[in-house]
C-alpha cells in the first residue's frame, strides 16, 4: 500500500468500505453518518464537492462511533471514516483494515477471530490487486488534486 498511488488507495478504500458499511447498516439502519461519509468523499474525490463538506462527513462517522456503545460496530464507524479521509491523505487507507479487523476481534473474541480476519485480509489483497490494474482505466472523473 505504501508505494501505491493515491487514486488506487482511494478507490480501494471506498470500495472496500462498503462492506463494514453493510454490516452498520444491518445493524444500525437510523444511522447515515458513515454512508453519508462515503458519498461526500466519493464525490469530493470527483471534483463535485470541496473538501470541507467532505471533512466534515468524515468527521461526522467518526463521532458515531462515539455513539455507538457496541466496540466492533462503533470500530466499523471509524473504518469507514479512514476510508473516507483517504481522499485527503492516501496513509488513512490503512486506517480501513486496522478499525474492520479490530471489530472481527470484538466480535469472534481473541480465541475465534483468526479465520474471519484471514478472510478478509485476502479480500483486502484481491481488491486491491485490481485497482492497482484498473484505477487509470475505469471510466471516472478525478478532482484536480487528484489528476
Amino acid at each position: 500500500m505504501a508505494i501505491q498511488p493515491r487514486r488506487t488507495l482511494v478507490m480501494w478504500a471506498l470500495e472496500s468500505a462498503r462492506v463494514p458499511l453493510l454490516r452498520l447498516q444491518d445493524r444500525y439502519p437510523e444511522e447515515e453518518r458513515p454512508r453519508i461519509c462515503l458519498e461526500r468523499c466519493d464525490e469530493w474525490a470527483q471534483g463535485a464537492v470541496k473538501m470541507p463538506e467532505a471533512k466534515r462527513a468524515i468527521l461526522d462517522a467518526h463521532a458515531a462511533s462515539k455513539e455507538i456503545a457496541d466496540p466492533a460496530y462503533a470500530a466499523l464507524c471509524q473504518a469507514v471514516g479512514h476510508a473516507g479521509a483517504t481522499v485527503h491523505v492516501g496513509t488513512h487507507a490503512l486506517g480501513l483494515p486496522i478499525y474492520e479487523l479490530t471489530a472481527l476481534v470484538y466480535e469472534y473474541g481473541r480465541m475465534d477471530f483468526t479465520s474471519h480476519a484471514r478472510k478478509r485480509i485476502k479480500e483486502y489483497h484481491h481488491r486491491l490487486d485490481y485497482w492497482i490494474e484498473h484505477t487509470d482505466t475505469c471510466d471516472r472523473e478525478w478532482a484536480e488534486f487528484l489528476r
